[in-house]
């Protein structure tokens, strides 16, 4: 049996290179992407030579064009996606920011990575998923995203997880009987660019959720949001 194919967005570094590196060493084939080239070409260079089968293809989450490319090329060299981690994510208003006052094209820009690459990576890549009858979509999410905790600060990063949860939701009931099971998931506090050196959790903590869920066995939940492997509120 070939081993299955996953996509992972965002992989040159962070949570995202380390969701590659567990992904391969669970023996899976691992399509490396980030908008950096030289960078994304390193980074799968280097997890390949700690073992795994890691290439690099490059994308810009933003650019349809681009994903376009990428879906063609996953299709005719490797026979389609069996996996989809959406990682690639930006957070470009800070904690002090408010709704108030945030120009609306900071939103626009968040969304645009946060939301709508995960959008057209997944109208993209699913299809194929539903007609081979087996798939896994993960989305990285936050809960900074949950409504139930919902405040001010970060409000554009706080509305693209909301709605990246919301297309979670509506990818599983859409792919619902197919062998495809979507799900969003929080990683927590994690000590990468974005969370910054004193955060609470290890780039291993962070990712461990993403990769159980990546390779969750056929009778496994969709449309579900966790953390740490349990599920959490939306």
């Amino acid at each position: 049996m070939k081993a299955r194919v996953a996509v992972v967005t965002g992989g040159n570094k962070g949570i995202g290179l380390e969701i590659c590196r567990q992904l391969a060493a669970k023996g899976l084939r691992v399509v490396l992407t980030a908008r950096d080239e030289k960078k994304g070409v390193a980074a799968a260079r280097a997890l390949s030579k700690a073992g795994g089968e890691i290439g690099f293809h490059p994308l810009d989450v933003t650019d349809p064009g681009q994903i376009a490319v990428l879906a063609t090329w996953v299709e005719r060299e490797l026979g389609g996606a069996d996996v989809l981690v959406n990682n690639a994510g930006i957070l470009i208003d800070g904690r002090s920011a408010s709704v108030l006052s945030v120009d609306p094209e900071v939103f626009h820009e968040t969304l645009e990575t946060n939301f709508f690459g995960p959008l057209r990576l997944s109208q993209a890549l699913a299809p194929s998923m539903v007609k081979r009858r087996y798939g896994r979509i993960v989305n990285l999410s936050s809960g900074l995203g949950q409504l139930g905790e919902m405040g001010d600060g970060t409000p554009s990063y706080r509305t693209s997880k909301a709605a990246l949860n919301t297309l979670t939701r509506m990818l599983a009931a859409a792919t619902r009987g197919h062998g495809v099971l979507v799900n969003s998931m929080c990683p927590g506090w994690v000590r990468t660019d974005m969370g910054g050196p004193s955060a609470s959790r290890s780039v291993e903590q962070g990712a461990d959720t993403a990769t159980w869920l990546a390779t969750l066995p056929d009778d496994g939940p969709s449309g579900g949001f966790f953390r740490d492997r349990k599920p959490i509120a939306w």
